[in-house]
């Protein structure tokens, strides 16, 4: 597995399209730090966003996502911590990817998925033979 690490200069920067936090909406059941973080997978999960896209700056992040920018800072690290941000120096920071990364991503992201759906449907008292019903019927021919 290698990792490709791409110095652009400024102009060619400035023609790669940057990752975008706008529209982004807060829920009160997470840090927005981690919603952030989150919100980042989420695309790269649906492949908006590719490894060595060029991320906002942390000022530019809490700007777009009208956030403090130590909350920014915060979102930058648990990112850069878990491997899909990276930073060279000033360089600015860019999504970074390996085949694995996406992997993980995807299975947290799906496994999160599940976990609330069935919570749900545990709370509001439906039988595992229901929900596996209503799942295949709403699922429809693609099972």
């Amino acid at each position: 597995c290698t990792m490709r690490i791409i110095h652009l200069t400024p102009t060619e920067r400035q023609a790669i399209p940057m990752v975008s936090f706008r529209g982004l909406r807060f829920h009160d059941r997470a840090p927005v730090y981690q919603q952030i973080a989150e919100s980042l997978k989420r695309q790269i999960l649906l492949g908006a966003v590719q490894d060595g896209d060029p991320m906002p700056s942390r000022r530019e992040l809490a700007a777009q996502t009208g956030v403090n920018p130590n909350t920014a800072q915060k979102a930058y690290r648990l990112m850069m911590e878990e491997g899909y941000v990276y930073t060279d120096g000033n360089s600015g920071s860019v999504v970074r990817l390996t085949t694995e990364l996406r992997e993980a991503i995807d299975e947290e992201l799906t496994r999160g998925l599940a976990e609330r759906f069935v919570a749900e449907a545990k709370a509001n008292h439906m039988s595992y033979k229901k929900v596996i019903g209503l799942v295949s019927e709403l699922w429809g021919d693609e099972g």
